[in-house]
């Protein structure tokens, strides 16, 4: 009997051992903490990550910051994973980050975006093409650029603009609002044909519609095209390796944020409801970001994704 149950218990001990070696993460990698910044295409790729963790048995949990509290936030350790390391208008915003290695950068997850200064196409057909255009036109402009929420890397961006003396923008000034406000501002502008100068970026459904001009001479200051890219906090993969190559594997296009977005801007749906439905609508999108990727209790990715998905 006694060998009976020592043999059961060593048993036991060489199944909990295998059990532990599938796991795909410790218990303390269950809850993902993602910082969104409240940009609608961060909330929809955001929304697209949390959905599919939530699949494969993980909880995200989303805080909206702002810039400058997202990587002070990764660099404390409160925050796990940021999806909107815009490049190159954020560089300096991270770089101390990634300097002192608080702040990791794992992969590319948008080519082909971009970021600047827009005028409505009848201001740019008025002469107004450029940066070097603007200083004899103050009063059309009010003196202003509309930007977005405090803290945002691309009002840093314009004012670095005005400041720098040979763009003889002594006295205008940024108006920072968020997303929703400035482009509220813009299209009351356009409906009167008035003057306006504001942020402009792709992917965005509703400033793709507009008939808008990006203004040139920005290029030094941060601003042009883009990619994004995927940050999370010093030793985030190697703490929790499985989620780790989950986020590390994601990747997005402009045609697929556009579709996104374009429900949350028009018609006020939540960013996480809009992913599931995209998500369901396009399974086979997910296939390459789950290579590699297990279920948080180390079981069939694909299979449990499947499911969530009612596939």
């Amino acid at each position: 009997m006694k060998k009976f149950v020592m043999s059961l218990a060593l048993g036991a001990s060489v199944l909990g051992l295998a059990g532990a070696a599938q796991a795909g993460d410790a218990a303390s990698c269950q809850t993902v903490r993602f910082a969104d910044v409240g940009w609608t295409d961060i909330q929809v790729t955001t929304g697209v990550a949390s959905v599919l963790l939530e699949a494969l048995g993980y909880k995200a949990d989303v805080k909206t910051l702002s810039v400058p509290v997202t990587y002070a936030s990764l660099k404390n350790k409160d925050i796990d994973v940021f999806l909107g390391y815009w490049k190159p208008s954020m560089n300096a915003d991270i770089k101390p980050y990634l300097e002192d290695k608080s702040v990791e950068e794992l992969a590319t997850n948008l080519d082909g975006a971009g970021y600047g200064i827009v005028v409505p196409q009848y201001v740019a057909d008025a002469g107004i093409k450029s940066i070097a255009d603007l200083a004899a036109s103050k009063d059309k402009f009010d003196g202003k650029f509309y930007g977005i929420e405090a803290g945002n890397d691309g009002n840093r961006i314009i004012q670095t603009i005005i400041d720098d003396a040979k763009n003889n923008l002594k006295g205008w000034s940024v108006v920072e609002s968020s997303e929703a406000g400035m482009l509220t501002e813009a299209e009351k502008a356009m409906k009167k044909n008035e003057w306006i100068l504001f942020l402009g970026w792709a992917p965005h459904p509703v400033m793709g519609a507009m008939k808008l001009h990006y203004l040139d001479g920005v290029v030094d200051y941060g601003f042009g095209p883009a990619t994004v890219a995927t940050v999370v906090r010093q030793g985030y993969t190697g703490e929790c390796p499985n989620v780790g190559k989950f986020i590390g594997n994601l990747k997005f296009d402009l045609a697929m944020e556009g579709a996104m977005m374009d429900p949350i801007l028009n018609k006020s749906a939540d960013p996480k409801a809009v992913a599931a439905d995209w998500l369901k609508a396009n399974a086979d999108r997910v296939t390459p970001w789950l290579a590699g990727v297990t279920t948080f209790d180390g079981g069939d990715a694909a299979a449990a994704v499947a499911k969530a998905l009612g596939k």
